[in-house]
């Protein structure tokens, strides 16, 4: 199923428009100048964007390094995958012909599991064997569980010989994580001989969001200064609060304090840009967060009043983590809206190497403009964008589906390459 380009339901298109042509108008310096940046800073092997459209700014609110979700793209967007998979190990590993994939620890998932058949698959159609192994402890032998799809996914416990890790009867050139490793850095992948990707140093456990964005920024004001565009809007503002402990109020007048300082600041790009909309800010997690722990605010009041209920949810995150750092993040409308119900829609992009691979929209009936769609009750429309997301069509209206989807591209490709130069950092 293909769902074509969401119907934008605000009347404030006209910036988004204008910046969607000048992307088409300036492709070639786009391009180029990306093409440079993946000479000077590999990409990630993989990784997933979340996209926010706001009508007046089309920005990245969150980068993935271990995406889940391949099930839900496109069938169309395979035949890129397959390709992208076959750069990305030629560039990484390149006498590769076995990899493992670690998988996350709620194996017990069965729509995670139907994305880790799939991207086993893609591995097998590059021609690489593919395996998913476990570092659970409590799966002790090999178990194939049945999927919804029909297919089948076998699951093994990983084995460790010496400074390799492998499966029963398997041993791997490449480790692909797509373990965000929340819980911290298991002993059993520590100083392995095996190339490694992600790094370690890129799970959870050790990653935290403000950097990336941090990154992020300076990606997206050198691409602002390139093409000749205000940097803000392609990026969201953040500040970052350290020393937080929501149960026990601790470090809430540090949060209020950056709260009101960041509405203030995007109050006045609103006055700036003519935007009737009230600003609001995201508060979130510094770390991986699967959606939880996020709560939209918009004033510092709401941080001051938050009952027990309310702190409760925000002091834990996946893995039953304990928030102690927590990230301000500038809010970005989505007026994306799919169906008949108006139900607001965000685009999530996906990416192998440097290539930009599909993607789907999260879709959810009981959320608002101004929520986090990353919750219960969501689903996914795959995107329709197979080629269109590098060869736009210059001649069609601005909003037309290739034309949007390659706007949505290049943003998600600056995000890739913040997380090129984060993972860098951690490596250097």
């Amino acid at each position: 199923m293909t769902s074509g380009v969401p119907h934008l339901t605000t009347a404030l298109q006209g910036p988004l428009l204008q910046l969607e042509a000048h992307l088409l108008a300036h492709q070639t310096e786009v391009e180029t100048w990306l093409r440079q940046q993946w000479l000077e800073t590999p990409a990630p092997f993989y990784a997933s964007v979340d996209l926010r459209n706001a009508g007046f700014k089309l920005a990245p609110v969150d980068t993935n390094l271990f995406p889940a979700g391949f099930n839900n793209l496109n069938s169309a967007f395979i035949p890129l995958c397959i390709q992208a998979v076959q750069a990305a190990v030629e560039h990484i590993c390149p006498e590769a012909q076995k990899v493992l994939i670690v998988a996350e620890n709620h194996t017990r998932n069965l729509f995670y599991l139907e994305s880790l058949e799939m991207l086993r698959g893609i591995f097998e159609q590059a021609g690489i064997e593919a395996r998913i192994g476990s570092i659970r402890t409590d799966l002790t032998e090999a178990t194939t569980i049945d999927l919804p799809s029909g297919k089948q996914c076998l699951v093994e416990p990983l084995t460790r010989v010496g400074d390799r890790v492998g499966l029963d009867n398997y041993s791997p050139c490449l480790v692909l994580l797509n373990n965000d490793l929340s819980a911290g850095r298991p002993a059993i992948l520590e100083g392995l001989e095996q190339q490694v990707t992600p790094p370690l140093a890129a799970g959870w456990s050790t990653r935290k969001k403000s950097d990336h964005f941090e990154h992020y920024k300076a990606v997206a004001e050198a691409f602002a200064e390139q093409i000749g565009i205000d940097p803000w809007l392609v990026s969201p503002m953040s500040r970052q609060c350290g020393k937080v402990n929501f149960k026990e109020r601790e470090g809430s007048e540090c949060l209020s304090k950056n709260v009101s300082k960041l509405l203030a600041a995007i109050q006045e790009k609103y006055d700036e840009y003519g935007i009737d909309k009230e600003p609001f800010v995201v508060v979130k997690s510094d770390s991986g967060t699967y959606g939880m722990g996020v709560m939209m605010v918009k004033s510092a009041a709401e941080i001051e009043s938050l009952n027990r209920k309310q702190r409760t949810k925000m002091a834990s995150s996946k893995e039953g983590l304990v928030v102690e750092n927590v990230l301000v993040q500038e809010g970005v409308y989505t007026f994306e809206t799919m169906g008949e119900g108006g139900a607001v829609a965000e685009p999530v992009v996906y990416m192998m190497d440097r290539f930009v691979v599909g993607g789907f929209y999260r879709v959810h009936t009981g959320r608002g403009e101004n929520e986090n769609l990353n919750a219960p009750g969501m689903h996914f429309e795959p995107l329709a964008f197979a080629q269109s997301c590098i060869t736009p069509d210059k001649q069609g209206e601005p909003n037309a589906e290739p034309n949007r989807f390659y706007a949505y591209g290049v943003i998600a490709r600056l995000a890739l390459l913040a997380a090129a130069r984060e993972i860098a950092d951690i490596k250097a």
